[in-house]
């Protein structure tokens, strides 16, 4: 699976089942694993003023990628 392939794919909180953002790029160790995801959050009023909103999910706090959705636990 490619970087490409995740980020065609909406980000659900299995908390609250709200879209959390879409991914931007990714932080990979040196020996190839991915450490965490950057995620631009959901476009808002926030977003509007703030240009750089953005937030990081790790590796471990991805519960299951699907066809379509990659499932956190935020």
């Amino acid at each position: 699976m490619h970087l490409s392939d995740l980020q065609s794919k909406d980000i659900v909180n299995v908390n609250d089942g709200k879209k959390v953002g879409r991914i931007i790029d990714c932080d990979v160790s040196l020996d190839g694993k991915i450490n965490f995801l950057i995620i631009e959050e959901k476009r808002g009023l926030s977003n509007i003023l703030n240009k750089d909103v953005t937030t990081s999910i790790s590796f471990n706090q991805i519960k299951k990628i699907g066809t379509d959705v990659i499932l956190v636990d935020l």
